[in-house]
């Protein structure tokens, strides 16, 4: 059941970690692939008071030679070892427009570009109205885990080129317990963790600028870098069939330190819920 539990909807936000499956020995020349549809309920962006539901694929894709996807992150397993995962890593963080959306994979919601404007005498109801937008960027980095039990894996990443400028980094530090059979078919993981930026990164999706406190009627914000966020998450998977699995989650986050005192925040604690049905081919 192990190879489950890094089935994750192909979605990735700011307050979501770069994923890595579990490292799934294959005969040379193999691949193992998952891929589905799923229903995710998100906030609009990381800090909304509202969510959305919206529908989304399911992909994860491991190949022999230890190439991996997993949504919207790609990367190589390197290590021989099988207590120690590491290799390179490639994630895409997606765009944030003035109405919270991110265009990501299933996503066909455009937003508006940002254009300075004449100083707002009062803010409107959307926190991000004014804001400029930020582009989809890809981030690149590495990743380390390392086996405390069979079941237990310290996670690691570090990942760099978020924000328009390409400068944000952020490393994530997790604990996981893997997949807990509870009954026949059934299994539930756990997890929890941190995520640290650098000050371009919060700046980019936290910070003020003085043109987009002009055009938003936000003070100007100037945050710095450190802890941004903590959270802890679960899923369970249900083996229909040997072909067949439906893969369900819950992902609690707080923002915290000088990402949870931006103005862009409405609610500094968020909840994602999805729920997909995967097709092993």
């Amino acid at each position: 059941m192990n190879k489950f539990l890094a089935l994750v909807l192909a979605v990735s936000g700011s307050a979501a970690s770069a994923q890595t499956p579990t490292t799934n020995p294959m005969p040379d020349g193999s691949r193992d692939m998952y891929a589905g549809l799923g229903v995710v309920s998100a906030p609009r962006y990381e800090g909304a008071d509202a969510s959305r539901t919206r529908a989304l694929p399911v992909l994860q894709v491991q190949w022999s030679n230890g190439i991996f996807v997993s949504g919207m992150s790609a990367g190589m397993h390197l290590s021989q070892q099988p207590l120690v995962e590491f290799g390179p890593l490639l994630n895409l963080h997606p765009r944030r427009t003035e109405s919270g959306t991110g265009g990501k994979i299933g996503d066909v919601t455009t937003g508006a570009t940002f254009t300075p404007g004449p100083v707002m005498t009062r803010l409107s109801s959307n926190r991000l109205s004014g804001m400029e937008e930020i582009k989809l960027r890809p981030e690149l980095g590495g990743f380390f885990n390392v086996y405390l039990a069979p079941e237990w894996r310290l996670t690691s990443s570090v990942l760099g080129g978020a924000g328009n400028d390409r400068n944000g980094v952020r490393a994530e530090l997790g604990l996981q317990r893997l997949a807990l059979e509870i009954a026949p078919h059934h299994a539930v993981s756990f997890s929890g963790g941190f995520t640290f930026v650098n000050s371009a990164y919060n700046r980019a999706y936290f910070g003020v600028s003085p043109g987009e406190s002009a055009s938003s009627g936000h003070p100007t914000y100037r945050p710095d870098g450190g802890l941004k966020d903590v959270h802890v998450g679960a899923r369970w998977n249900w083996a229909l069939s040997p072909s067949w699995i439906l893969t369900s989650s819950v992902q609690a986050s707080r923002l915290v330190n000088d990402a949870r005192r931006s103005p862009l925040v409405e609610r500094p604690n968020n909840v994602t819920v999805s729920t997909a049905f995967a097709y092993r081919f």
